[in-house]
């Protein structure tokens, strides 16, 4: 069977990443690409790479130009799909690559963003751990899922299996990002200008002001035995109440990319060889979240491009903390790949079909 697609937000970097997965993937066919100012333009005036979409143009984002499809993607900035959403009520398949459905909290949503809150989603993350089994179990024929922030889905995959275990204390928990700049969007902002961000390290939403720190605190809850809140459970209280976190984000000058290193104390009575085997146990049969080897750790560049995850694991002892470092690509394993491959367990096709583990180098 063939699937037909919309794609909404077709001119930006998470539409466009989307995008340049779904043309390699043998079960869908793009039929339907929207935008808003960009409307009536070719795809490939915005979207110059993708050569093999040349023939799509770009159409108005409306309710009645996404409907009739099979799936829909909404690329679109936060606060806007949601408006969407009840208009689709007839699409098989709705992935939001936006935060309008991510949340269980009303007090979360309306803290961080404002606006009117949607109904929480299934969070598009396989392989988070949610009170003893693997977030893909919950996507496997769902009809409606959020995809991930891309800061918020490595911190929470770097940190879940120590949550899960038992291992770290989650009161102290301390994350610093490098991230490139494409994870703000398209739209031109001054401070994200070349001139602005070539040869320099630049901090932002510091002191507990980025938005995704309510989506990390509900995952680690989730990843708990006996968590405060299930992802998508549509909880009324602020999720992961006990988690603490501090959560700084530097914009570094490099296009797409995550390097994140989060720490947290070692719980009482922890051996080493159990924080091991709690991140082993993890992601052991993995594909797409791989753990290295003792006293080795990513870089940006080995997941340029690819759908993977990878981790780093070092024990503290002296400051009583383990340190996770983790890469992603923050357009393909941030974003559009964790929704392709939410896709795919919710058609029941093969999980990585049209992914890659392999990055590009140099």
């Amino acid at each position: 069977m063939t699937y037909s697609v919309a794609v909404s937000g077709a001119s930006g970097y998470a539409g466009g990443e989307i995008l340049r997965i779904l043309a390699a993937h043998p079960d869908v066919e793009i039929r339907t690409v929207t935008a808003h100012s960009n409307a009536g333009q070719d795809l490939v005036q915005q979207q110059p790479h993708l050569r093999s979409l040349a023939h799509l143009t770009l159409q108005k984002t409306a309710p009645e130009v996404l409907a009739g499809h099979d799936i829909v993607f909404l690329a679109l900035p936060h606060g806007e799909s949601g408006r969407f959403t009840d208009a689709l009520s007839d699409t098989p398949l709705v992935i939001d690559a936006g935060a309008d459905h991510r949340l269980s909290a009303r007090s979360d949503w309306d803290q961080f963003y404002g606006g009117d809150f949607h109904e929480p989603w299934e969070y598009g993350v396989p392989e988070l751990l949610v009170h003893g089994v693997k977030q893909r179990e919950r996507l496997v024929g769902a009809r409606r899922i959020a995809a991930p922030g891309c800061n918020a889905s490595t911190v929470s995959l770097s940190l879940a299996p120590g949550v899960a275990a038992g291992v770290i204390d989650t009161s102290d928990i301390v994350t610093v990002l490098a991230v490139g700049p494409s994870g703000a969007g398209k739209s031109l902002k001054t401070d994200l200008l070349a001139s602005e961000i070539l040869g320099s390290a630049n901090p932002y939403a510091v002191g507990g002001a980025h938005r995704h720190i309510p989506e990390i605190r509900q995952a680690l809850a989730a990843a708990a035995p006996e968590g405060d809140v299930a992802l998508g459970s549509g909880t009324p209280q602020a999720a992961g109440a006990g988690i603490r976190i501090s959560f700084t984000p530097i914009i570094v000058p490099m296009a797409r990319g995550i390097l994140a290193t989060s720490t947290a104390p070692i719980a009482p009575g922890v051996t080493d060889a159990d924080i091991r085997d709690a991140w082993e146990a993890a992601y052991g049969d993995e594909t797409f979240v791989q753990l290295l080897p003792p006293g080795r750790f990513p870089r940006t560049a080995d997941v340029m491009g690819a759908n993977t995850a990878l981790l780093g694991l070092a024990i503290d002892r002296d400051a009583n903390r383990v340190v996770v470092v983790a890469a992603v690509d923050n357009l393909v394993k941030g974003t559009a790949g964790a929704a392709i491959q939410s896709m795919n367990l919710a058609l029941g096709l093969p999980e990585g079909r049209a992914l890659t583990t392999n990055g590009l180098a140099p």
